[in-house]
């Protein structure tokens, strides 16, 4: 049976007990699993009514299993047992949640950076096969991956098509295409599920159960959780994390997910991109932050942090002031945080289903890819750093000679209610030891920070920064690869691609007003050491100012 557990204290548990009984009264819970698509307002309706069918998804998901299974058992008989996932945003944070809690192995390419993807069609080749995953079918990235697998798998003399394997939704321009290749497998995802909600869909399921994982028991889990959150009842546990999300007053929209032992792999990364995307938008929202249990929001008692502790069921952990912790299995908290978050959007007054900002960055970068346009010239060079600035008017980097001055300045532009994001546009696998300086960045700014990797967090966060609340500040980091790397039949390549991509969105950011400063790593090896160093030293001015 799923155990789910929740308790809270502060404003979280004073905004259940303003929003609780009125939830109940207004049959919220059993509204959204009726599919009810006036709960979110007249503005949401349309959107709503074709978005709620992640409800069901336990239920409707069940009839792929077999299909999968014997998938899996087919690829396996031909030798091939090493899946790669070509997805972005919530087709591949989820599957990559399911598979590390599983302890099963799946890789996923999410990145246009050509190192990264020159590993992923480098590695294991005449065992792979992939999943490519797109509800559009008309997402760059993964048009760009299948492509460039393809190549390799037939110049490896393998047969292509035994070795692709498309997700996308039903009509879609992949969904013909793929089936006109005539590509070994297409499953069809439900259409009336948005993508950061599709984790309990194809979407999730196929790249998991093909790496083998035993997504049966994912589902049950997620049935189970289901049959509580349907409840108008005020101990209902998706209300009580939706009031704490969305219902605090004054809102605390700075909501700092750490993760206490819940065996749980990775799933504040996946609900930061459910979160962000569905809140954040005409200048509202809660911005969610990853962190440790030790990082500085989680000490600092901002007035604008709620602190949101993922522990396992028989967890004792005791909660500080305005604090949440929340325990379940995977398939359970899946269900249990989409429900909250759509939630959260009524408390808010926004449309959880729709993500209005997201296109322009993508727009941006396709004009870029067109026009080809020389780089923003930079500013100055400190060792293998170029240091540049997005914004038209760079007075706030005035006087800066260093990386350290650039930093420091850009801390500068933080008001007391705001947070600064890094953007990391490298190969997220050879440079994971650089997320270490979002720990030290929070503790120099003493703000909130989040860390994302490019341009996978474009399809995700990306939404808030440009719809949200208009008080991030910007650090863009961008490297020369080893080598480029072509992209086939495409006049641009993956290198190409990755740049356009960071300028992109660094000009719509810039747009909006937000002070964005961008690093260019001449050598990624060197620069990334650089920075590392430029951030300590930042971190060492203030604790010594």
């Amino acid at each position: 049976m799923t155990s789910l557990a929740f308790a809270a204290t502060g404003a979280a548990q004073e905004a259940g007990a303003t929003h609780l009984m009125t939830l109940v009264a207004d049959q919220v819970a059993s509204r959204i699993f009726a599919k009810d698509a006036t709960l979110w307002g007249a503005d949401a309706e349309a959107e709503s009514a074709i978005r709620l069918g992640w409800v069901e998804a336990p239920e409707v998901s069940a009839p792929l299993l077999e299909d999968i299974a014997a998938l899996r058992d087919e690829l396996r008989g031909e030798g091939v047992n090493h899946i790669v996932l070509c997805g972005m945003g919530g087709s591949s944070l989820a599957p990559e949640v399911i598979t590390a809690t599983a302890g099963v192995e799946l890789t996923v390419l999410d990145s246009t950076d050509p190192d990264q993807v020159r590993a992923a069609v480098s590695d294991r080749l005449a065992t792979t096969a992939i999943v490519v995953s797109s509800k559009s079918g008309s997402t760059l990235e993964t048009d760009s991956q299948r492509r460039i697998f393809e190549q390799e798998f037939t110049a490896a003399g393998l047969d292509a098509k035994s070795r692709i394997i498309i997700v996308t939704d039903p009509g879609s321009p992949l969904d013909k295409s793929a089936r006109e290749a005539g590509y070994r497998k297409v499953f069809n995802a439900d259409p009336n599920v948005g993508g950061r909600y599709s984790g309990l869909t194809a979407f999730g399921l196929v790249p998991s159960g093909l790496a083998g994982v035993d997504i049966a028991a994912l589902l049950d889990s997620a049935e189970e959780a289901a049959e509580m959150l349907r409840d108008d009842d005020v101990d209902n546990v998706g209300l009580r994390l939706g009031a704490a999300l969305g219902g605090t007053s004054p809102l605390r929209n700075k909501i700092v997910i750490v993760d206490e032992g819940s065996g749980i792999v990775g799933f504040a990364d996946w609900a930061e991109q459910l979160i962000a995307e569905s809140t954040g938008k005409l200048g509202t929202g809660v911005l969610p932050v990853v962190a440790g249990p030790n990082s500085p929001e989680v000490t600092g008692g901002a007035a604008d942090v709620l602190v949101v502790r993922l522990v396992a069921g028989d967890s004792d952990v005791e909660l500080r002031e305005n604090e949440v912790s929340i325990a379940g299995d995977l398939g359970a908290q899946m269900m249990v945080w989409e429900f909250a978050t759509a939630v959260a959007g009524r408390l808010l007054g926004i449309n959880p289903f729709d993500q209005p900002d997201v296109e322009a960055a993508k727009e941006a970068a396709r004009g870029l890819l067109d026009a080809t346009p020389a780089p923003t010239a930079a500013l100055f060079v400190d060792g293998a750093v170029e240091v540049r600035c997005a914004n038209s008017d760079a007075a706030w980097l005035a006087g800066a000679t260093t990386v350290t001055d650039a930093l420091a300045a850009l801390a500068g532009t933080l008001g007391a209610d705001g947070y600064l994001s890094v953007q990391v546009y490298l190969d997220r696998l050879d440079n994971a030891p650089l997320e270490g300086i979002r720990d030290e960045l929070a503790q120099a700014t003493a703000r909130p920070v989040t860390f994302g990797w490019g341009p996978r967090f474009l399809h995700s966060t990306g939404q808030f920064h440009k719809g949200g609340p208009a008080v991030g500040v910007f650090l863009q980091v961008t490297g020369t690869a080893t080598a480029d790397l072509a992209i086939p039949d495409r006049p641009f390549s993956f290198g190409e691609l990755i740049a356009a991509q960071a300028a992109g969105d660094a000009a719509v950011l810039a747009a909006h007003g937000r002070p964005v400063l961008r690093l260019h790593l001449n050598d990624t090896a060197a620069g990334v050491a650089q920075l590392q160093t430029a951030v300590a030293a930042l971190a060492g001015r203030t604790e010594n100012a």
